[in-house]
C-alpha cells in the first residue's frame, strides 16, 4: 500500500491530469503526496551591457517561488490528503530519484506521451528513464 506518494510535475498537461487519480488513491488509502517541481540549475543572467542582472541564487529564489506557486493550484484537486511541494534544480531524472528517496516515497506517479516501443527504446523520456532506474513502484500513465 503507497503511503507516500512522489508527483512530479513539469508544467505540461500530461502530467496534470496525474492529479485527480492520485488524489483518488491518496484519499482511498490515506496517503500523503508530495509535489515536485524540477528545473535545471539556473545561470547568472547578464545584461546588454555585460552587467549582471540576476546571480545564480537569485535565479534559484525566483524559480523556487514560482514552482511552489504553480505547485499551489493542484492542492485543490487534493482536498483532504496531506500535500507537501517542493521544487529542486538539477537533471529531471537524478532530482525525482533524490526526492523519492528524501521522502521515503512508496510510488512515484509519472506521466508520459504515449510513443511507439521503438522509440521508448531507443529515445527514452525522462518518465521512462526515472521508471528504470527507480528502486520503487512507478506508476506511469500514457497519453
Amino acid at each position: 500500500m503507497a503511503k507516500r506518494i512522489l508527483l512530479p510535475l513539469d508544467g505540461e498537461g500530461a502530467a496534470e491530469a496525474l492529479v485527480p487519480l492520485v488524489g483518488a488513491l491518496a484519499r482511498e488509502v490515506g496517503s500523503s503526496v508530495r509535489l515536485l517541481r524540477v528545473f535545471p540549475v539556473p545561470e547568472t543572467v547578464v545584461g546588454a551591457h555585460g552587467r549582471t542582472v540576476a546571480y545564480v541564487d537569485q535565479e534559484m529564489a525566483r524559480l523556487t517561488a514560482e514552482g511552489l506557486d504553480d505547485l499551489r493550484r493542484f492542492e485543490a484537486p487534493l482536498d483532504g490528503v496531506p500535500v507537501e511541494s517542493v521544487v529542486r534544480f538539477g537533471d529531471r531524472v537524478e532530482e525525482t530519484l533524490l526526492e523519492a528517496e528524501a521522502f521515503g516515497a512508496d510510488l512515484i506517479a509519472l506521466a508520459t506521451a504515449n510513443r511507439g516501443p521503438l522509440r521508448r527504446l531507443l529515445a527514452p523520456g525522462a518518465a521512462e528513464r526515472i521508471a528504470r532506474k527507480a528502486p520503487l513502484p512507478v506508476l506511469l500513465l500514457r497519453s
